[in-house]
């Protein structure tokens, strides 16, 4: 573990880590700050693949965050450097948002969104259009044994008002009908952690990721061989350290105590 005085790469997670909906956190501007100020970098990464960067970009200005395209990280550009780097070609049911489907064929993948015969394997997002003509078209392609991947195993997205089934929820609803798991891309795997390193050019020692779930945030820092901050601020609670059996850098109260800390560390 490094001090915090020598972390200059940040990886925030959002939903419940810097807000919760359209409500900003309190301390999340004044860390920002203070990453500008000591000559750092922050990339916000989010298992959501719902939505594009570009709802991201409207999201932050609303909430007076300052933020541009290079700020972000998701699953589906891990999902999408994942699938470019496979050597074979193949043709993938889109199980999504518009937005996400479109992100996939904007990279170039091969992506549908109806049942056809010619169907190598089944991409689920998080899929807030969904409707049971996905959920049934799943099933018929999972049955004939096609490849399977998703973005994220989160089983809720937080709300104003409680939390919502996320992608790792439909998953699961999948496999009690067919007894098939998907090859999960984002959050708690690695890759989104190596690729905030290969984009920044900044080495996992130099890193801290932050945020507010256990089995997927801290689970992708553990993971990458880096350090974690777990914020109580989400979904998250102590316990989940005990029951997950992963165990973060620090564990903190939110993003305010986390700035508190890095302040004492580094003046």
């Amino acid at each position: 573990m490094r001090p915090l005085d020598e972390k200059r790469l940040f990886l925030l997670d959002m939903d419940g880590t810097i807000y919760l909906d359209d409500a900003l956190f309190d301390g999340t501007l004044d860390f920002l700050n203070y990453v500008n100020q000591i000559g750092g970098r922050y990339l916000f990464l989010t298992n959501n693949s719902s939505r594009g960067i570009d709802a991201y970009l409207e999201k932050m200005a609303r909430l007076g965050i300052p933020a541009k395209k290079d700020d972000f990280l998701t699953s589906t550009d891990a999902l999408i450097d994942a699938l470019l780097s496979s050597d074979c070609k193949k043709r993938w049911y889109c199980f999504g948002t518009d937005s996400f489907c479109r992100q996939l064929k904007d990279a170039g993948l091969d992506v549908v969104t109806e049942l056809s015969e010619d169907i190598d394997g089944l991409i689920c997002g998080f899929d807030t259009e969904l409707t049971f003509q996905k959920l049934e078209d799943a099933c018929i392609l999972l049955n004939r044994g096609v490849e399977f991947l998703a973005t994220n195993p989160d089983w809720v997205c937080p709300t104003w008002y409680g939390y919502v089934p996320d992608c790792g929820s439909v998953c699961e609803m999948l496999f009690r009908a067919t007894g098939r798991r998907p090859r999960f891309i984002g959050k708690p795997e690695r890759t989104m952690a190596e690729l905030a390193c290969k984009k920044t050019g900044y080495r996992k020692e130099d890193a801290l990721l932050v945020g507010d779930r256990i089995y997927t945030d801290i689970a992708c820092a553990v993971n990458a061989g880096m350090d974690s901050c777990f914020v109580l601020s989400g979904e998250g609670v102590v316990s989940d350290i005990e029951k997950y059996q992963i165990t973060p850098t620090y564990t903190l109260p939110d993003i305010r105590a986390l700035l508190k800390l890095c302040m004492v560390r580094d003046f």
